[in-house]
């Protein structure tokens, strides 16, 4: 994002006013002109803040979800995951699954809204975990051959989407915690 002058409670303002639309009218549909509509601004206004509309869309789901595994360290790779889904507000997931599932088809013919996904949704996401669980390879908890260590982010996106698809329900924090007990942490040995 460019240097701002937005203030933070306008950012947030547009950025809700973005994702509104998303539920309303789906992303295919989503234009910055009526995102300009919506928010009360000018489209250069949008543009000199957002370079494109799958940055805008990225950002705003980014603000109304922040990154669970960044800034995570409690010593120990069970209080890390424990503390990952501390973070996640149940009412504010169901409604960011949502979002996502809606975008399902659109990132898959959209490579501008792909990328901006994931270097602002995923990449942060994968990054952070990544980084807990070196902290747990360095502390002795598990190996750094433990075969299961290249599959965690696949596994925990998996848990998220499978669980929609398989039961027709969102993975809540209780669903997570349960999901890291029984399948992540035996298949990193811990």
């Amino acid at each position: 994002m460019g240097r701002s002058r937005l203030t933070p409670e306008r950012e947030a303002e547009l950025y809700e006013g973005v994702l509104d639309l998303l539920r309303e009218v789906g992303y295919d549909a989503l234009t910055m002109d009526a995102v300009a509509a919506r928010t009360r601004s000018s489209k250069a206004t949008l543009y000199r803040q957002w370079k494109s509309k799958p940055e805008l869309v990225a950002r705003a789901l980014r603000h109304s979800r922040p990154v669970a595994a960044v800034g995570v360290d409690t010593g120990s790779l069970r209080g890390d995951f424990a503390e990952m889904v501390r973070r996640i507000d149940d009412e504010q997931m169901a409604r960011h699954a949502a979002l996502l599932r809606g975008l399902g088809m659109p990132v898959r013919d959209n490579p501008e809204l792909h990328q901006a996904l994931c270097d602002v949704l995923l990449d942060p996401e994968v990054s952070g975990l990544k980084a807990i669980l070196q902290r747990a390879i360095d502390r002795g908890e598990i190996a750094a051959d433990r075969p299961a260590l290249q599959f965690i982010p696949h596994m925990l996106i998996g848990a998220f989407l499978s669980r929609q698809l398989i039961e027709e329900r969102f993975a809540d924090a209780a669903f997570l915690s349960a999901y890291l007990d029984a399948v992540v942490l035996p298949a990193l040995g811990a």
